[in-house]
């Protein structure tokens, strides 16, 4: 019996690891949930504002299961990732941040707390990118 247990042990703690990773969105960056109901979109080489919105829309449609008129809003602005070190990080909720302006912007960015979108709006970014580079490969 000691044997076994000690297998279910190492079968349990091999799956650990791929668990602290949390969702890869369709442009293949990592999401992960912070706490509150807050959760990070990690920075990936050469990601634009559009990635992490896309990424944050995703997440928010696929994982959390909200409707797609949902409004995703920026919770903490561009910056040290918390959930990756030595990574930029936006934090994003559906619920907007205490105090911050919330009107809607014409730009895309990641550097205003407050700043939001509906969900399929951000996702929709996902395919636009796709787009773009199916174009740039023909």
């Amino acid at each position: 019996m000691p044997k076994f247990n000690t297998l279910i042990t190492a079968a349990v703690l091999g799956i650990l690891p791929g668990l602290a990773f949390g969702f890869q969105a369709w442009n293949r960056h990592d999401v992960n949930a912070v706490q509150g109901g807050v959760f990070e979109v990690v920075s990936e080489v050469g990601s634009a504002p559009i990635d992490y919105w896309c990424a944050a829309g995703d997440y928010a449609i696929r994982v959390l299961r909200t409707s797609a008129v949902q409004r995703v809003y920026i919770w903490q602005p561009i910056g040290p990732a918390v959930t990756r070190q030595g990574r930029k990080g936006v934090q994003f909720s559906l619920t907007p941040p205490p105090g911050a302006d919330t009107s809607t912007s014409y730009s895309v960015g990641v550097k205003r707390a407050g700043d939001n979108m509906r969900a399929s709006s951000a996702q929709n970014y996902c395919y636009d990118r796709v787009e773009s580079e199916m174009w740039r490969a023909g």
